[in-house]
């Protein structure tokens, strides 16, 4: 299909970036400076978002359960406060997660695709990172390389690469090894991701990306100006990871041929081996205490309590209520990581009271990328440090 990529009509309508951009970014602008939590980053990025773009950001599989219950479970935890502590803002906030000292104890999830919420992507998160000397989290399906990402962020800030159960090996190690050349100090496999998720949100809208450019793509397209044009004007979309010489629109069904659903305990052994003493190695997608103590003894480190944000097996607990069985399980001295549900600074509150090391956001952070690329993001962590700073 020939498409405006194909064409080259970005390399004709960057030149009008510089003037048409910031005009069609005004509603966007106005919308970010008014928004006070993130429930409002969600109504912005809704806004400013194709129905299709941002039913794949906002949607859980099913009949999204597990989506809810993640959020809805905070709310049965009540919090019991202290009274005359004596203590005066701002808070120091400060951690140490995967071996690092941080002055915040959230980050922002690995995200496949980050460009294609905002032209901005995944360097807007890095610098946002930066600031805040947060951990960043770098996807496999990332839309930008190791390299872009090492020029924002140097060796010494915590970077975790984030590797999916892949059929081909030699893929695998090539990943393992471009990461560690470029100070990757962590390594965290997702295993709640060896298939795709029924995200029925996505059937519903005609989720594609690139766009497919059908009649209902191009009316959303029309009342979405501002990401449109950022879309039209930059380069195609690439999983620059992978295959960086194929456009997304080729690799989409190469990406899902290469998920490995046999993936198993032996192979999650050979990979701790594969990554060695380099730095932390995390399983990502635990809600079992039993996993936990089978993670740590094929070679894991870390823990990371998730269930894909409820986009994958439908009914499937909330994060935050099995947090304490797993931290029961494996004792004090195993660094816990959490996501899933968070849309408040006193959620990160209870999640570090219940057991947490550390807690990972995702849609909060997206929404703000959506929203209005580097400020929107940089927007969503200081809500969440505000709010923790006055919950704590």
């Amino acid at each position: 299909m020939l498409t405006p990529h194909k064409l080259g009509l970005h390399n004709l309508l960057k030149f009008l970036s510089p003037v048409l951009r910031p005009v069609l970014n005004i509603p966007t602008k106005r919308r970010l400076e008014n928004a006070v939590n993130i429930a409002d980053l969600r109504l912005c990025a809704e806004k400013r978002l194709p129905r299709m773009i941002f039913g794949y950001l906002d949607t859980g599989s099913d009949d999204e359960i597990s989506l809810r219950r993640n959020k809805d479970a905070y709310t049965q935890y009540d919090m019991h406060f202290k009274v005359l502590a004596g203590l005066s803002p701002p808070l120091d906030l400060s951690t140490k997660l995967f071996g690092s000292k941080v002055d915040i104890p959230f980050f922002a999830s690995p995200s496949a695709g980050n460009r294609m919420f905002h032209h901005e992507g995944e360097l807007a998160v890095a610098e946002v990172s930066k600031t805040n000397n947060s951990v960043y989290c770098l996807s496999t399906v990332s839309t930008t390389s190791f390299e872009q990402i090492s020029q924002v962020l140097d060796h010494q800030h915590p970077k975790v690469f984030q590797v999916y159960v892949w059929k081909n090996v030699d893929l695998i190690k090539e990943l393992l090894g471009r990461a560690k050349k470029q100070g990757f100090s962590s390594m965290a496999l997702t295993v709640d991701g060896a298939w795709y998720g029924n995200r029925e949100r996505d059937i519903r809208n005609g989720f594609t990306i690139p766009p497919a450019y059908t009649m209902s793509q191009i009316g959303q397209a029309l009342r979405a100006p501002a990401w449109s044009w950022d879309f039209l004007s930059n380069p195609a979309i690439r999983y620059a990871l992978i295959r960086e010489d194929l456009p997304a629109e080729n690799i989409s069904n190469f990406v899902n041929s290469l998920l490995n659903p046999s993936f198993s305990w032996k192979d999650a052994e050979w990979l701790c081996k594969e990554w060695g003493d380099e730095g932390p190695r995390i399983i990502k997608g635990i809600c079992r205490p039993e996993d936990a103590i089978k993670a740590l003894n094929c070679g894991f480190s870390h823990i990371w309590v998730s269930n894909h944000v409820g986009r994958q097996l439908d009914t499937s607990p909330a994060t935050i209520d099995v947090l304490p069985a797993i931290r029961k399980a494996v004792g004090p001295n195993v660094e816990i990581i959490v996501d899933g549900g968070i849309q408040r600074g006193t959620d990160i509150a209870k999640a570090l009271a219940l057991g947490a090391d550390g807690v990972a956001i995702g849609k909060p952070y997206l929404y703000g990328l959506s929203a209005g690329g580097r400020q929107g993001v940089d927007k969503a962590f200081q809500i969440l440090r505000r709010e923790l700073d006055r919950a704590m």
